[in-house]
C-alpha cells in the first residue's frame, strides 16, 4: 500500500493543476447538487419495531385525524380563579379560536370544556392538532404557531405555546467557527509557516464542503436526522485537518531531510498517507459499524460520518500533495526555507535547526521519564481515570424533552409554564392506542382499559377517548405524575404495558413522545454492550494486523475502554449530575441522550487508533531498524509527540466549539468528544502507552510463526516502500 500511495502523491504533485481543478470541479457540482435537490431533515428518532413506533404507525394508518403533530399552549391568568369569570371564559375562546385557524392546524379544544383547567382557576391547556407530522410541520406553520395569543397576552395572559410541534433543526452559528479559529492557530504554531496552516486548513475546509454538500444532496431521498449532518461535519472538520496535518508535517521533515519537493511529498504520502488510510478506515469502519445495532436513524448518522470521514482520506492523499507542490519550500518556515533552499541536492538540512528532531525537545523529555518512572506512572494514570469513571454506572438514558431546553426558549418557557400549573406529568403525557375489529369491540373494551391505567401506580390521569370516524380506534390520553424523563415514567410505562396486555378483542399499545424515548433507549442499552464487543474485537484484529504483535493490540483496547469509562464518567458527572454544569452552559442537568454512548464509542475507537497508529508505527519503525525497545519507543514518542498533540488539540477545539450551542444533544456530543479525545491522546497513548511499552520491551513485538504466517502484511510503516526505493533493509523481522 505504501509504494501506491507514494506512486498517487507523486502523480497528484506533478499534475496539481488537475488535481486541484477536479477537486473544484466536484465541490461545485455537490453544492449545486445540493441547493436543487435538498430534502428535510427529521427531528424525529423513531424505533421500527418497538410498540410505541406500532402505535404510531396504527394511528397513522387508522386514525390519521390523531397522528399528526400536536402542540399544548399553556394559558396563565393574571390571577386566581379568573378562568371560571364571564371575562376569563371569552379570553380562553378568543385564544381557541385563533389557534383553530392557524395554517395547518385541524382543531383546537377547549380546555374550559375538557377541564384542562388547573385546581387554582389560573392556569389551562389548549390542545392544538396539526394535520401533519411533526417535520412536515412547515417553518411558517411553526413560526405562526409561536406568535399564537398576542391580543391576549396584551390583556396582561401569558401565553406560552409549546408541544412536539415546537422541534427543529439545531442550527450552527459563530460559536462552533471559534473552534476552527483555534485549530488554526494550533497549525500556526506548529508549522511556524502560514503557508502550510493556511493550506491545509484549506485542504480540509473543501473535503468538508464536498461531504456536507453531498449529504445534503441525497437528503431528499433518504431521511436524515437533524443531528447526522452537525456530526459529519464535526468529524469531517476534525479528521480532514488531522489527516493533512500529519502527511505536511512529515513532508516537511522530508523536505529538511534534502529530498526534492516531488520526492519529499511522494515519500510522505507512502508513510504518513498510509497511516492516514488505516486510521480513516477504522473510523469508517466503526461508524458504519453502528448498523449492526439495527436501528435506521443511526445507521443514517453512522453512514453520513463515515463518507465525510471517507472524503476526507481521499483529499488529505490526493489535493493535499498537489497543494503540497504549489507551495514548494514556502511549507517551512523562513529561517529554515532559506537554508534547505541553499543547501545541495541530497544535502540534509543539521538535526540543530529542525526543532521537531531535536532530542532534547519535551516529546523526549516526556518519553524518557515516562520509561523511567514507568510503574508509578502506569498506576497513577490508571488511579486518575478510575476516579474520573465513577459516576459512569449512574448513568441514565433518554431522549431530551422541553424542560431540559434553553432557558427562555419557547418550548421551555412553555414546559416551565405547563409544570408549574399541572405538574410535571403534563409535560410528557402518554397516548394508549386501543383497536378493535369492528366498533363494538373497541367501545366495550376502552372503559375496562381506561379502569386498568386508572388503578396504575403514578397516574395522575386518564383523559376521555377519542374515537376515529368508524369508531375501530381509540385514543387515550395519560398523564403521569412525574415528568417525561423521570425513572419513575420509565417504571409507570412498563407497569401500564403489563396491565393492559392481557385485555381480550382489542389490541392496547401505549405510545406519546415519552414512551417513544423510553424505548428508544432501552433498545439502544441492549445494544450497546454487543457493540462495544464488536469494536473491541475490531481494534485487535487491525492492530494485530498492523504491528504484527498480540501484546500490542490487546494494551491498545484496555487503553480504549479506559478512555471510554473516564468519558462517560465525566460525561454524566456534569451533563446528569449537575457538577460544573454552568462551565458547558448547562441549564438543566437531565439523563444523556439516549444514541451519545454507542457513537461515542463507534468516534472514539476510531479516533484512538489515529493515535495509537501514528505513535506506535514510528516505535515500530525504529524497532526493526536496530533500536532496542526503549530506544524505539523514546524515539517514537519524540518524534510523534509534537503531532499527536497539535492533532489532539487541533480535534478538541473543532469538537469543543460545538459545547457552545443551545441544543442539549449537540452540546452533550460535542463535550463527550473533546473530553475523550483530551483523555485518550494525552493520558492513554501519551502517557500508560510509551510507560506500558517500555515495561513490556522486545515481549511487545511478539507474535506467533504461524500466525505471522497467516497474516497479511500491510506495511503502513512504509518497510516495503523502502525496499523500492533501495534504502536500507531493516536488521530485525
Amino acid at each position: 500500500m505504501a509504494t501506491l500511495l507514494y506512486r498517487l502523491g507523486r502523480g497528484a504533485l506533478r499534475r496539481r493543476r488537475l488535481v486541484v481543478a477536479l477537486w473544484l470541479v466536484v465541490l461545485v457540482v455537490a453544492g449545486l447538487a445540493a441547493a436543487t435537490l435538498r430534502g428535510p431533515t427529521a427531528s424525529n428518532f423513531t424505533m421500527p419495531g418497538t410498540e410505541s413506533q406500532r402505535a404510531l404507525d396504527l394511528l397513522s394508518e387508522q386514525f390519521p385525524a390523531a397522528s399528526g403533530a400536536t402542540g399544548a399552549i399553556a394559558l396563565k391568568a393574571p390571577a386566581d380563579g379568573q378562568l371560571g369569570t364571564p371575562e376569563g371564559q371569552a379570553v380562553v375562546q378568543e385564544l381557541v379560536q385563533e389557534a383553530s385557524a392557524l395554517p395547518g392546524v385541524v382543531g383546537a379544544v377547549n380546555p374550559l370544556q375538557v377541564g384542562a383547567v388547573s385546581p387554582n382557576g389560573r392556569y389551562a391547556l389548549v390542545q392544538v392538532q396539526f394535520a401533519t407530522g411533526r417535520d412536515e410541520v412547515t417553518d411558517e406553520q411553526r413560526t405562526a404557531y409561536e406568535e399564537v395569543g398576542a391580543a391576549v397576552e396584551a390583556k396582561g395572559w401569558q401565553v406560552a405555546p409549546g408541544g412536539e410541534v415546537l422541534g427543529g433543526e439545531p442550527e450552527i452559528g459563530s460559536t462552533e467557527a471559534l473552534g476552527v479559529l483555534v485549530a488554526a492557530i494550533v497549525l500556526f504554531i506548529t508549522f511556524g509557516s502560514l503557508v502550510a496552516a493556511g493550506m491545509t486548513m484549506l485542504n480540509a475546509l473543501i473535503g468538508v464542503g464536498v461531504g456536507m454538500a453531498g449529504l445534503f444532496a441525497l437528503s431528499g431521498v433518504i431521511e436524515l436526522t437533524s443531528t447526522a449532518p452537525i456530526l459529519a461535519l464535526m468529524l469531517g472538520l476534525a479528521v480532514g485537518i488531522d489527516y493533512s496535518l500529519f502527511i505536511t508535517s512529515r513532508h516537511r521533515q522530508n523536505l529538511l531531510e534534502g529530498l526534492s519537493p516531488e520526492e519529499a511529498v511522494g515519500r510522505a504520502v507512502g508513510t504518513a498517507g498510509s497511516a492516514v488510510v488505516f486510521a480513516g478506515a477504522t473510523v469508517v469502519i466503526a461508524l458504519a459499524g453502528l448498523a449492526v445495532v439495527n436501528i435506521p436513524f443511526l445507521t443514517v448518522m453512522g453512514l453520513a460520518a463515515a463518507a465525510t470521514v471517507t472524503i476526507a482520506v481521499l483529499v488529505a492523499i490526493t489535493l493535499q500533495p498537489a497543494l503540497l507542490g504549489f507551495a514548494g519550500h514556502r511549507v517551512l518556515p523562513r529561517k529554515l526555507r532559506s537554508t534547505v533552499e541553499s543547501a545541495a541536492p541530497g544535502e540534509p538540512v543539521g538535526e540543530e535547526t529542525l526543532p521537531v528532531e531535536d532530542r532534547s525537545g519535551f516529546g523526549f523529555r516526556w518519553a524518557r521519564f515516562v520509561t523511567r518512572f514507568r510503574v508509578p506512572v502506569i498506576l497513577v494514570a490508571l488511579l486518575g481515570l478510575g476516579l474520573l469513571a465513577l459516576p459512569t454506572p449512574d448513568m441514565r438514558l433518554a431522549l431530551p424533552d422541553a424542560s431540559t431546553a434553553t432557558e427562555g426558549s419557547p418550548a421551555r418557557v412553555a414546559s416551565d409554564l405547563t409544570t408549574e400549573g399541572f405538574g410535571p406529568g403534563f409535560t410528557g403525557r402518554l397516548a394508549v392506542v386501543v383497536a378493535g375489529d369492528d366498533a363494538q369491540a373497541t367501545a366495550a373494551a376502552v372503559p375496562q382499559v381506561a379502569a386498568m391505567i386508572q388503578r396504575t401506580e403514578n397516574v395522575l390521569a386518564v383523559a376521555p377517548p377519542q374515537l376515529s370516524p368508524d369508531g375501530r380506534t381509540a385514543l387515550l390520553g395519560v398523564v403521569p405524575k412525574t415528568g417525561p424523563t423521570d425513572e419513575a415514567t420509565e417504571t409507570l410505562v412498563h407497569d401500564v404495558r403489563d396491565a393492559v396486555g392481557g385485555v381480550q378483542g382489542v389490541e392496547v399499545l401505549l405510545t406519546g413522545a415519552t414512551a417513544v424515548g423510553i424505548d428508544v433507549s432501552e433498545k439502544l442499552s441492549d445494544a450497546l454492550p454487543i457493540y462495544l464487543l464488536l469494536v473491541v474485537g475490531l481494534s485487535v484484529l487491525l492492530l494485530m494486523l498492523v504491528f504484527r504483535s498480540l501484546l500490542v493490540p490487546l494494551k491498545a483496547a484496555l487503553g480504549f475502554l479506559l478512555t471510554v469509562a473516564a468519558t462517560f464518567g465525566i460525561t454524566v458527572g456534569i451533563f446528569q449530575q449537575g457538577h460544573l454544569a454552568s462551565l458547558v452552559g448547562l441549564d438543566t442537568p437531565a439523563p444523556l441522550v439516549s444514541f451519545l454512548p454507542i457513537l461515542l464509542i463507534g468516534i472514539l475507537f476510531g479516533l484512538a487508533m489515529d493515535y495509537e497508529v501514528f505513535l506506535v508505527s514510528r516505535m515500530r519503525e525504529d524497532f526493526v531498524h536496530g533500536d532496542t525497545a526503549r530506544e524505539a519507543t523514546i524515539s517514537g514518542m519524540g518524534h510523534g509527540a509534537r503531532v499527536v498533540t497539535a492533532a489532539a488539540l487541533i480535534m478538541m477545539s473543532v469538537f469543543g466549539g460545538f459545547v457552545f450551542l443551545e441544543d442539549p444533544i449537540i452540546k452533550s456530543m460535542g463535550f463527550a468528544l473533546a473530553i475523550g479525545v483530551a483523555i485518550d491522546a494525552f493520558v492513554v497513548r501519551m502517557t500508560i502507552v510509551p510507560a506500558v511499552m517500555s515495561l513490556l520491551g522486545d515481549r511487545a513485538w511478539w507474535l506467533p510463526r504461524w500466525l505471522n504466517r497467516a497474516l497479511p502484511n500491510v506495511d503502513i510503516e512504509g518497510e516495503g516502500l523502502r525496499e523500492h526505493l533501495g534504502d536500507r533493509t531493516p536488521t530485525r523481522v
